[in-house]
């Protein structure tokens, strides 16, 4: 049946027929259309907008499938009407009459087909009892419509009934308006409704877990509140008595005055907190780090030299002279000690020395047995990748996770307040945007000030100059003059052949027997064995790789005795001749690369971490304009020392015998081998002006002969350092005669007897003087004096 009637846009809301609807008209032409109808049959028909947020539609931005609605009441308030509207029927929009001053649309009615089929009962059914189910979940719904619902209605109107109280987008409930057939509907609506359902379910669930979380919390809370009620008439407080456990361990813990006052402080606070206070387990952790630290607990001082001696020589073979140094420096800090004790000054000598050398050389093992020597902890702390200088300082206590810094929990784990405290690899601690750690370690490494150290976390100062510090770095370059200026060093030059025998015979063979469980008496390992493994398997200032190759030798014998279930009886004996067979073919040869004297060849000294070295040092000629070619990775100086070698030989071509413009028709290549390796420094000169008059004068060098200084224009051999290392490293490659600067003949007292009684010295000034004894024969040079060479003796 077709009607004209009125046209009322809804933004986003369906009347469905059988369900009723206050709804809120404001815009013009809704307003006119609804007193139309009021004044003629009351009857409009309400049709959904396809997007809201239109305020204006037309008739193409309205559905085609609508509801005739009846204006049951109706109230104006200020240019707006909110009216009672109840659902007719469904209708479709055929055509659009007007459009002003409201739009007027012929209608027809288009009726739902109803199945009347089990199916639909079933449908039926289940519907209503999941509804049933929603409103127990905690659905909201008018009650009205709820028991209209529930009374007993028609399969087509609780269709129509449940559509309106479904929680869903506009666009689903207008798909509901538009489906004809109920079944349908029906099946639509019960996904619908269960989808509702698993949210009520979920927020149901959530509901009672946080129900049950805050009666829990209350329920512990009203427990809590007995139980304080019940302590406190039995007199068992456990707050008090907390606070008194805490009381009476500050003053117990034999705080400095300052730092007591602190801590009561805190404690005072503390008493005054609720326990659920979170700042609560912030102070208790901080004053259980007061109390814990050793304010008033030390090991005893007393040194007794003769002990430390016997201590330092069991633990460590060779090193004579710093053993001899650390001694004396014990002596010292005793003498120093009982001197303060008189004078009840309460301040220790300052204690902090700086182990320099190469890895290896035992400078953390000697730090050990210092501490055993004075009967104290040890405690150490490496420094190599340090980047933060609150990793020193403490970070403070504002932050959460914070703690105090390595220094204060080093003292705290030692247990006492005179450690002896090492500070391993203080050569590579770094700087970033986090601080310079190296800063922070001026107070607690500076004598003037360490004995209020002020950690970042504790705010109250603690006094380390009881400690004995012991740093330990490779090379002293790279640690600021500041913190450089404040430490003792004690160089550690590397050891001797013979050093390393005694330690692998002594020390290492045991200690490697141990660790891989190899019964005694199983293996045995000549001198000869082990001397040959330190020559051909090893080249290093220590004896890590030393270590290294005895483990591989204990690892094949224990995996020979494995093999045999361990009821092996027989010896393995590791001579020179199967040595081969357990460690492989030699890693090193014989350092002189030279079998006879060559022309252009000079060996020079060179230092490095891993302690001295040689080096090669080649000069080639070839047809060319005096170009000077240097090569070998060579950083500045070296290049500048080849250049001023090159100037000193051109300057003396007469003594030489060679022609007056001898570079104008020649290019020079001087080359130092293993060319990935980076070399640099001044000593290298006068090995430099040496191959290169070699080669201008196809005069040999001698192959044992080494040397090494500085050179000048003027031919002059300037003094150069490492020189212990340097002769320990000729010695060890085989050379029997050593060229060094005069000045640098006081360098030899720190070398052991057994290497200066091998080696025949020669002290020079001048690049003359180096001519004639490097070079086989000497032609226009014999006419320099030479003064005798220097051979020392054990």
């Amino acid at each position: 049946m077709e009607h004209t009637l009125p046209v009322v846009p809804i933004r986003d809301g369906i009347v469905f027929p059988g369900t009723e609807m206050i709804l809120t008209f404001g815009r013009a032409r809704s307003v006119s259309a609804i007193e139309a109808a009021q004044s003629s049959g009351k009857r409009v028909v309400l049709v959904m907008q396809k997007n809201p947020s239109i305020n204006d539609p037309t008739p193409s931005d309205l559905h085609t499938i609508g509801t005739i609605g009846e204006i049951v009441q109706m109230m104006k308030n200020e240019g707006e009407i909110n009216a009672l509207v109840r659902g007719i029927e469904k209708v479709e929009l055929l055509s659009y009459e007007s459009v002003e001053p409201f739009f007027v649309a012929r209608v027809i009615e288009t009726a739902d087909k109803v199945e009347a089929d089990d199916e639909v009962k079933a449908l039926f059914n289940f519907l209503s009892n999941e509804l049933r189910r929603a409103v127990k979940l905690g659905k909201t719904m008018d009650f009205l419509t709820f028991m209209n619902i529930m009374s007993g209605i028609t399969p087509l109107a609780l269709s129509y009934q449940v559509a309106g109280v479904l929680d869903v987008k506009p666009d689903e409930r207008q798909e509901l308006l538009e489906i004809n057939l109920v079944k349908s509907r029906l099946e639509k609506e019960i996904n619908l409704l269960g989808r509702e359902i698993k949210i009520l379910e979920l927020e149901r669930k959530i509901a009672s877990k946080t129900q049950e979380k805050f009666e829990k919390g209350v329920r512990e809370q009203v427990l809590r509140e007995r139980m304080k009620t019940i302590e406190k008439e039995l007199g068992e407080d456990n707050e008090n008595k907390e606070i008194k456990e805490l009381a009476d361990k500050i003053k117990k813990a034999g705080m400095p005055e300052e730092v007591r006052a602190k801590a009561e402080k805190e404690l005072s606070r503390l008493a005054q907190m609720s326990q659920y206070n979170p700042e609560a387990s912030y102070v208790r952790t901080y004053l259980d780090w007061l109390i814990e630290l050793p304010w008033a607990v030390s090991s005893p001082n007393n040194v007794v030299i003769a002990a430390a001696e016997k201590v330092l020589n069991t633990d460590h073979y060779g090193l004579q002279k710093i053993k001899e140094r650390i001694v004396e420096f014990l002596a010292v800090m005793k003498l120093r000690a009982h001197e303060e004790q008189q004078k009840n000054s309460g301040k220790a000598a300052p204690t902090i020395l700086c182990f320099v050398g190469p890895p290896g050389v035992g400078k953390t093992s000697i730090g050990k047995s210092i501490a055993r020597a004075l009967g104290r902890k040890f405690v150490k702390m490496s420094l190599g990748g340090i980047r933060d200088e609150a990793e020193i300082r403490g970070h403070r206590r504002t932050y959460v996770g914070s703690m105090p810094g390595r220094i204060i929990q080093g003292v705290k784990q030692a247990g006492t307040k005179n450690p002896v405290f090492m500070l391993d690899e203080i050569d590579k601690v770094g700087t970033d945007f986090r601080g310079d750690p190296s800063a922070a370690l001026l107070e607690a490494l500076d004598p003037e000030q360490n004995y209020a150290f002020s950690d970042h976390y504790l705010e109250v100062p603690f006094d380390l100059s009881h400690v004995f510090f012991i740093t330990t770095c490779n090379v002293l370059d790279t640690i600021p003059p500041a913190l450089r200026d404040r430490l003792e060093v004690i160089r550690f030059a590397g050891y001797t052949e013979d050093e390393k025998f005694h330690i692998g015979r002594d020390f290492l063979v045991e200690k490697q027997r141990g660790n891989h469980a190899v019964p005694k008496g199983s293996m045995k390992i000549t001198d000869q064995a082990l001397r040959d493994i330190i020559r051909k398997y090893t080249r290093e200032a220590g004896v890590r790789n030393l270590e290294r190759e005895i483990a591989t030798l204990f690892r094949k014998v224990a995996k020979k005795i494995a093999e045999g279930n361990g009821k092996t009886k027989k010896t393995f004996s590791i001579g020179s001749n199967n040595l081969h067979g357990y460690l492989g073919p030699y890693k090193f040869t014989s350092y002189l690369a030279e079998k006879k004297d060559e022309v252009g060849m000079v060996t020079g000294l060179a230092w490095t971490e891993a302690g001295g070295d040689i080096l090669f040092i080649e000069v080639a000629l070839m047809p060319g304009r005096g170009n000077l070619t240097l090569t070998g990775q060579l950083g500045d100086v070296m290049k500048e020392s080849g250049k001023a070698a090159m100037s000193y030989v051109r300057s003396r071509w007469k003594m030489l015998g060679l022609p007056e413009k001898f570079f104008q028709k020649i290019d020079v290549h001087v080359h130092v081998p293993e060319g990935a390796v980076p070399k640099d420094g001044p000593s290298a000169g006068a090995a430099i002006g040496t191959s290169l008059v070699s080669a201008l004068t196809k005069i040999p060098a001698r192959r044992t002969v080494a040397m090494t200084g500085e050179i000048t224009l003027r031919g002059r051999v300037l003094e150069i350092g490492g020189v212990k290392e340097k002769v320990i490293a000729a010695h060890r490659a085989g050379i029997k005669t050593l060229i060094l600067p005069k000045n640098n003949k006081k360098d030899l007292e720190d070398i052991p007897k057994k290497v200066l009684s091998d080696l025949t010295f020669h002290f020079v000034e001048h690049m003359d003087e180096v001519l004639k004894i490097a070079l086989v024969k000497s032609r226009a040079i014999e006419k320099i004096s030479l003064r005798p060479a220097l051979h020392l003796s054990a």
